[in-house]
């Protein structure tokens, strides 16, 4: 699975050709959980509220980033990485 950011613990990546709607998987810990890109929500798994709380704050700022990284993931090319929440 090609991460795609990594900040304060969390570590976000995408599949290639992944299943609608358009999200990405996170990893913090011993949770994992896949969150849909717009509008930022759990499609499935469990967060701790404060790193879900980070996860969608990251989502909202780099949406199209996401959308982006999304259509090449869907497509099967190379994925960028996105900034970290700082």
């Amino acid at each position: 699975m090609p991460e795609i950011a990594r900040f304060l613990g969390i570590v976000v990546a995408m599949l290639y050709n992944d299943h609608a709607p358009p999200h990405f998987h996170v990893r913090y810990g011993g949770h994992e959980a896949s969150v849909v890109i717009d509008p930022p929500g759990l499609l499935a798994g469990r967060l701790p509220p404060r790193v879900f709380a980070l996860v969608v704050e990251w989502t909202v700022i780099h949406r199209e980033d996401l959308l982006a990284d999304w259509e090449r993931a869907r497509t099967l090319q190379p994925l960028l990485p996105i900034a970290p929440l700082e």
